[in-house]
């Protein structure tokens, strides 16, 4: 993660981009809040003096990881962007018969190398638990499918900023994160924030987008 940060003191502008499904997307079940990403875009393009920068959001609702490796072309490699925050999963867990926890796996490995084609760097992201309402066999599934990510990260060396985990820790916020068993609404967008934040050094609580109401 350090390479990271260092893109966050350098003077020439930098390009952020965030890839994945409908978590990521922002769309519903904000109600019209910002999403994660914009929040990240408000912190560092004007709270950081970075106008500069550009941070692009090209996750669509109910994708894959096969989705994303099948219009990476127009979504990611056009705009070659300098890092690519990379967060699914929720989607391909629940394809049992069609994307295996392996072949997941080896989709993030794909992808991450089309991004290194240019220099550019991935940083995985764990998505959020699903709540525990849902069907056991269905939360197993999907942890099956974050060791896998955890797994890739480790073996490629690879950043890894863990939501999962870092939501499962506060599993008595978890409620109040959601607005369905599998997306989040704003307060858990500002959670994702929050901790995107702090993986990057960036978490100030006297910034107006660090100190957002979260309960």
């Amino acid at each position: 993660m350090e390479e990271i940060k260092g893109l966050l003191k350098r003077a020439e502008p930098v390009k952020w981009l965030f890839y994945g499904d409908s978590i990521t997307h922002g769309a519903k079940h904000t109600y019209g809040e910002r999403d994660y990403t914009q929040l990240f875009a408000e912190r560092v393009r004007f709270e950081l003096g970075r106008a500069h920068d550009i941070v692009l959001n090209t996750a669509i609702s109910g994708n894959t990881t096969l989705d994303l490796l099948a219009s990476f072309d127009w979504r990611v490699a056009q705009f070659q962007p300098d890092v690519v925050f990379l967060m699914i999963g929720m989607n391909d867990h629940n394809r049992p018969g069609i994307i295996t926890p392996e072949e997941f796996g080896q989709n993030l490995r794909e992808l991450a190398d089309r991004i290194a084609t240019w220099g550019g760097r991935t940083v995985l992201q764990t998505t959020c638990p699903m709540l525990p309402s849902q069907p056991p066999e269905q939360i197993a599934r999907f942890g099956r499918f974050m060791d896998e990510m955890r797994a890739v990260a480790a073996q490629r060396g690879l950043p890894l900023i863990d939501h999962a985990r870092y939501w499962a820790d506060h599993a008595d916020h978890h409620y109040s994160w959601m607005n369905n068993p599998s997306h989040p609404n704003a307060y858990g967008h500002r959670t994702f924030a929050a901790l995107l934040y702090r993986a990057l050094d960036i978490y100030d609580p006297q910034s107006p987008c660090c100190r957002l109401f979260i309960p």
